[in-house]
């Protein structure tokens, strides 16, 4: 539950930056996918956390899903900025997806206590 707070934090603090950089219009793709980014990171750690003490080879494999999932959300970036340029400016939900996924990656240890 922490990681999701911080998650949502992370989200509402970029997407401000993102605002006074961007404008409003920006903001909103900014916040969908720093939004995205909390829910990846949630999901990969509640893959990642029942592996912890297991086998090395199980925990490789959940390890994987996870860079797996994020790598998605990266495909997911770039799919939304192709279909609709206007709605997700290339590097305002650049910077909401990777600065709020970035942080919560770093912090992943504190969240597999």
């Amino acid at each position: 539950m922490k990681q999701v707070r911080i998650g949502l934090l992370l989200t509402a603090l970029v997407g401000g930056l993102v605002w006074v950089v961007w404008g409003r219009a920006a903001a909103g793709g900014s916040l969908l996918f720093g939004l995205l980014a909390v829910g990846i990171q949630v999901i990969a750690v509640g893959v990642l956390r029942p592996a912890i003490s297991a086998p090395v080879k199980k925990l490789a494999v959940r390890w994987l899903v996870g860079t797996v999932m994020r790598l998605a959300g990266a495909g997911i970036w770039a799919a939304a900025v192709i279909v609709d340029r206007a709605a997700f400016p290339p590097l305002p939900t650049a910077v909401g997806y990777l600065g709020v996924l970035i942080p919560l990656l770093f912090m992943e240890t504190r969240f597999l206590r």
